[in-house]
């Protein structure tokens, strides 16, 4: 969903509109937001969902375990993906690098005490996935509230930002829907048995 940015501020960029940079980020975080809500819904029914698709009973189980954890991480993430492409549209690349490094060898920390150190095992993978995913947003979101590089693009938080929900929202179904188009050609290219299963 957030690819609409890539297309509304590169073109508020190019125009030197530099203050909708900042409420089209809004807007897009605003829809992120909605349809995180959405898909953690359907994650948290992975299991019958599964089951309704005629798989075992046990990895269904254990798929449903694994996303129920995951669904912090589904909001992080889908945040982080607009503040790339906030970053991105401004040709911000080696603050991106740096603070997308940092989490990276954290999360190894993470995922090895969550993993073997404590008692979650299994679960403890998506945990510290979500918790990597948490501390690479939060850093990435202080650099662009705190930093000087982005008083003209980043002026604060708008209600501005709900009038262009729809206009962020026509341009991020149809990047979504070529994403998603995009990604199941592939697969059913690489495993057209597993297509036909389905």
């Amino acid at each position: 969903m957030s690819g609409a940015l890539e297309t509304l501020c590169g073109q508020g960029f190019g125009a030197k509109e530099y203050h909708i940079l900042g409420i089209y980020l809004q807007a897009s975080c605003i829809i992120s937001l909605i349809f995180s809500i959405i898909i953690s819904i359907i994650w948290f029914y992975t299991e019958p969902i599964l089951v309704l698709l005629h798989q075992s009973r046990d990895i269904a189980r254990t798929a449903a375990l694994y996303m129920r954890f995951f669904i912090p991480g589904l909001f992080a993430y889908s945040f982080l993906q607009n503040i790339l492409r906030f970053l991105q549209t401004q040709s911000v690349v080696m603050p991106l690098v740096v603070l997308s490094a940092l989490p990276f060898f954290v999360h190894i920390g993470i995922a090895y005490g969550l993993v073997q150190g404590s008692g979650l095992s299994f679960t403890g993978a998506p945990l510290a996935a979500s918790i990597s995913l948490w501390i690479s947003m939060l850093l990435l979101a202080l650099y662009v509230l705190y930093a000087k590089n982005f008083k003209r693009t980043w002026q604060g938080f708008s209600m501005d930002s709900f009038h262009y929900v729809l206009t962020n929202m026509k341009l991020a179904l149809p990047s979504a829907a070529m994403v998603w188009y995009d990604s199941l050609t592939t697969f059913n290219f690489c495993c057209p048995s597993t297509i036909n299963l389905i």
